[in-house]
């Protein structure tokens, strides 16, 4: 009669020891009123609605997902101290109103989770764990972030941090950047890949009128979306006057970034960057100088036989 009136009770949604349905099985508390009552009865209808009973207080316990293996092992351990009790011919009614006590206890010695931090973004460290139903909850929070607004006057610098403002997994942690052209905008539908920006912090100088729009941050931990950050870029000033390319690139060189800067356009260093930092000395960079090397020995040993030869001649 008592499991009809549980299963009934489970079928309303109304949790009857909830926490104790989640870390233990049917098998598990039918074994221990065997246990403790002996054959099939009456007495194990009451063994097993006492179970529950005893129970009853944390129906609506929520918990640190963190911590929901620590608290099955330690269901797991009362489990044990059960079967010792009964093995004993000790009372199930004293024991399971025990067991629920230092259950209860050792609830509130786990860690508690901490708090969602709004406005965005997947957060591990606030995911709870709730008995009413057994499942685990995230923060009720969009993976999207709202859009800032940057306002850059035409020819300086445009800088976007990919940052939230809670702590984010340790490992495998990869950005990337996308741009919407023109557009202010979160539809993912808009934005293309920007090749060659992948850092945490990425920037644009000189600013033109063609970086208007929204670019887009997405962080992601092993292939899974954590969040996405926009930025919309405002350009403000007078169109461009007549400036040749060759000048834009030429003030780019003049220009150096910050090693945890990403560039959202192509850059180059010039010879004195390169000098000056030895992190900057790639590969690629490094086969540059060898052949600039080799081609100024050349010259120079060119040089040096073209003037022997004259002065000998003329001599």
């Amino acid at each position: 009669m008592a499991i009809r009136v549980l299963a009934a009770l489970l079928a309303l949604g109304v949790p009857a020891g909830a926490c104790l349905l989640c870390f233990t099985t049917y098998s598990q508390r039918l074994r221990l009123c065997h246990m403790f009552a002996g054959r099939p009865g009456p007495e194990i209808d009451k063994c097993e609605a006492a179970f529950t009973a005893a129970f009853k207080t944390l129906s609506d316990v929520e918990i640190n997902y963190d911590e929901k293996s620590h608290l099955h092992d330690t269901f797991t351990q009362m489990t044990h101290s059960l079967q010792e009790l009964a093995a004993a011919g000790g009372s199930y009614r004293i024991g399971f109103a025990g067991a629920a006590r230092k259950m209860k206890n050792a609830i509130l010695q786990l860690k508690q989770a901490q708090a969602c931090i709004p406005p965005c973004g997947l957060q591990d460290f606030a995911r709870l764990f709730r008995c009413r139903g057994c499942y685990s909850r995230d923060c009720d929070l969009p993976l999207d972030c709202p859009v800032r607004d940057v306002m850059v006057p035409r020819g300086d610098q445009a800088m976007f941090p990919c940052v939230v403002n809670y702590q984010l997994p340790q490992e495998e942690i990869a950005y990337s950047w996308k741009f919407a052209e023109g557009l202010r905008t979160q539809d993912v539908n808009y934005f293309r890949d920007v090749p060659g920006a992948h850092g945490y912090l990425a920037r644009i100088r000189p600013v033109q009128s063609k970086h208007s729009g929204t670019f887009s941050c997405v962080i992601k931990q092993d292939q899974r979306l954590l969040a996405r950050l926009y930025f919309f870029l405002n350009v403000t000033g007078p169109p461009p006057r007549a400036e040749t390319e060759l000048q834009v690139a030429f003030r780019e060189v003049l220009r150096w970034a910050p090693r945890d800067a990403e560039l959202l356009e192509p850059w180059a260093p010039s010879l004195g960057e390169l000098l000056a930092r030895p992190e900057a000395l790639t590969p690629s960079n490094l086969c540059l100088l060898a052949a600039v090397a080799a081609v100024a020995a050349a010259s120079a040993t060119l040089l040096a036989w073209v003037f022997i030869r004259w002065y000998l001649s003329g001599s």
